[in-house]
This record gives structure tokens, sequence and C-alpha cells, in this order.
């Protein structure tokens, strides 16, 4: 019998092959990125400390009331100029991107666009 490994086992494993060549550091953070049925989320953070420098996703008010859907490319998009504008304020100019081991297309690309737009280099 064939088994197949599910999506999310599939991504998990594509993650920890990325998180194994790159992380954060305090000159230069990872912008992470998680993505679930209903909702997306974006941190930056600093690996060598372990502490999450600055933080935005769907869930909170001030971003989902601006937003007609919590789960679409516009929202994604959105939520990449929220994360940079966080990012600039705190002086974080450059980061790395960790894409979470899904495919860079659809929304995973609208949120990097938006936050190189916003003026996060990556």
């Amino acid at each position: 019998m064939v088994s197949k490994k599910s999506r999310s086992e599939v991504r998990v494993n594509k993650h920890r092959k990325l998180r194994n060549r790159f992380s954060g550091t305090a000159e230069r953070p990872r912008l992470a990125v998680f993505r679930s049925n209903n909702h997306m989320y974006a941190q930056i953070i600093d690996d060598t400390v372990g502490n999450t420098l600055v933080a935005a996703s769907t869930v909170e008010k001030a971003v989902s009331a601006e937003l007609e859907k919590t789960n679409n490319v516009d929202a994604a998009a959105y939520l990449g100029t929220v994360i940079a504008k966080r990012a600039i304020e705190k002086g974080i100019n450059t980061v790395v991107f960790d894409r979470g081991g899904f495919i860079y297309q659809g929304k995973i690309k609208a949120l990097a666009d938006a936050a190189r737009e916003a003026g996060l280099e990556f």
C-alpha cells in the first residue's frame, strides 16, 4: 500500500530544511510567515537570543478591521505593509525571509512583495 504524507507534514519538513540554512541575527533578523486556513501571521525574530522583535497578524483587531476577509491575497498584502511599517519604526531595515515551508506564490508572495514595497530589504 502506498503511504502518502499529509501536506502539513511535508510543509513542516520543508521548513525544517530551510531553517538549517539560515537564521536571524541582531543585524539581520528573520521574517517568519505562517499561514493557516483563516489567518496569516508574520514575525520578525532575532534567533541569537530567541526574541520576537516585531509581530503582526490578521487576528489583531486593528488589522482585521481594515480587511474584508482575513485569508486572501489582499489580506496578505496588507499584512506585509503593516509588518514592514512596524519594523521600520523599530529601526529594522533588512531581514531574511522565512516562508515557513510554504510555496512562494499567492499569499506568501503577496506578503513579501508588499513588505518590500513598504521599505524592507530582503
